[in-house]
């Protein structure tokens, strides 16, 4: 089947550039972007609202895994920090050490006593190195922890900001919702009194044109049974009174001026 259709692209394709040589290609493009026009006319609006609520459902996915996220990055920064302090607190307390050891070899003493005990110089010097080395190490290693929790620190910030944006995005765009949804539900309401407004004007205007009828009909019936009951049982004398007129009297009265004319 795939192997049909690659086949009967292939086809139209070869057809295309045969019949619209370098163009066939702008012309597939045109047609593909007007058919996939035509198609995208014919979706009902309700459908793509309902579209648009769940491309805004689907974001929760994604803002919950970036709490998630944010919630490991807010522990983890939050140890960084506790172990960034102690490391701190330790470089103090060795640095003032070191500071107690450097006094006691101004002293210029062969033996030194400390907390009890007796040291020699080349001891204390010893010690005194020895600790300066890992003085300078638990520096070195302090800068680094601070960068990783700048570093994280950043991170954080940012994937909250995020969040906070993805959050508030999320809310103005179910408020759209809400408003479009409002929107169309009027329209909807508007359209279904106007259908209804139509229909009872098509059904009042057949009523009165059929109420008019009935009334021209009632008219006629009335005006034949009126004509019925003048006439009905009663003697034509009419007929009777109605003055006969003799055929010369109307020559007479039609050619009158000839007439005189004659008589001089």
């Amino acid at each position: 089947m795939i192997k049909k259709a690659i086949v009967t692209g292939l086809l139209l394709v070869g057809a295309s550039t045969f019949v619209f040589g370098r163009s066939a290609f702008t012309y597939i493009k045109t047609a593909g972007s007007e058919i996939r026009q035509s198609v995208k006319s014919q979706v009902p609006i309700e459908f793509e609202v309902r579209r648009a609520e769940q491309l805004v459902k689907d974001l929760v996915p994604e803002i919950r895994n970036s709490m998630h996220v944010i919630a490991e990055q807010q522990v983890e920064v939050e140890s960084l920090h506790r172990t960034v302090d102690a490391r701190r607190q330790s470089i103090t307390m060795q640095k003032d050490a070191i500071l107690a050891l450097r006094s006691n070899l101004d002293s210029a003493d062969t033996k030194y006593v400390i907390a009890g005990k007796s040291y020699t110089q080349q001891q204390v010097e010893k010690d005194l190195a020895t600790r300066f080395r890992r003085f300078k190490i638990a520096e070195e290693t302090l800068d680094r922890e601070e960068d990783i929790l700048n570093a994280r620190q950043t991170a954080l910030n940012a994937n909250e900001e995020h969040l906070a944006t993805l959050i508030s995005t999320k809310k103005d765009l179910e408020a759209q919702l809400a408003q479009l949804d409002a929107r169309m539900r009027s329209i909807k309401a508007a359209e279904s009194i106007s259908e209804s407004t139509l229909v009872d004007d098509s059904r009042l205007s057949k009523a009165k044109n059929l109420i008019a009828e009935l009334n021209k009909q009632l008219d006629i019936k009335e005006r034949l049974l009126e004509t019925d009951v003048n006439s009905a049982g009663l003697i034509p004398v009419e007929a009777d009174l109605a003055p006969e007129v003799e055929i010369s009297s109307q020559i007479d009265e039609y050619f009158e001026a000839d007439l005189a004319d004659r008589a001089l």
